[in-house]
């Protein structure tokens, strides 16, 4: 049961991952062709991202704070905001999937209680990761952040979320995962 319940997690993780990539793909594709014109006075989603100030992301941390302050109240506006800090990530089809899953999420989840740092791991100084837990009344959820910085700014990079740290702190507490 443990084992089906592990595989499912592998899955969901390269799901989310595979996700993340073939948005950053379809970004590179989009910028190198020519954008259509949009209609007038059409409002969308990238038009929407377009309006967040680059001046706000001096740090990762910066950029997560304004996410969970935008979660509080939507997690609509929340990934919008996150989606904004990189003008590469340009996929509103996979964006408004990403942000309906959220939603259903949430809703299952109860209402949002406030959020912990799990864990920052930093494996260069232009790639950092963090992982906090994010308390709801029902169940908590663990959301996984990894910035990059190509020149002087931190950019969104890659976002996972997850409801399976249960199953990891049961693997940490097996006898064969003790160290001599």
């Amino acid at each position: 049961m443990k084992l089906n319940a592990f595989l499912r997690l592998k899955t969901f993780f390269l799901l989310i991952s595979f996700c993340g990539f073939a948005l950053y793909c379809q970004a590179q594709d989009t910028t190198k062709a020519s954008k259509p014109a949009a209609k007038p006075g059409a409002k969308t989603l990238v038009a929407k991202l377009a309006v967040v100030k680059p001046a706000a992301f001096q740090s990762a941390a910066g950029i997560i704070d304004g996410f969970f302050k935008k979660y509080k109240t939507s997690a609509d506006s929340a990934v919008d905001y996150l989606f904004g800090t990189n003008k590469y990530f340009s996929n509103p089809a996979g964006i408004a999937q990403l942000k309906a899953k959220l939603d259903s999420m949430r809703l299952s989840l109860g209402a949002y209680a406030g959020h912990e740092l799990i864990v920052q791991k930093t494996a260069s100084p232009s790639l950092i990761l963090y992982s906090y837990l994010v308390k709801h009344d029902i169940q908590p959820v663990r959301f996984t952040f990894i910035f990059y910085r190509p020149h002087s700014d931190w950019v969104f990079y890659r976002f996972l979320f997850d409801d399976q740290m249960d199953l990891e702190m049961e693997d940490g507490a097996k006898i064969s995962n003790k160290h001599p």
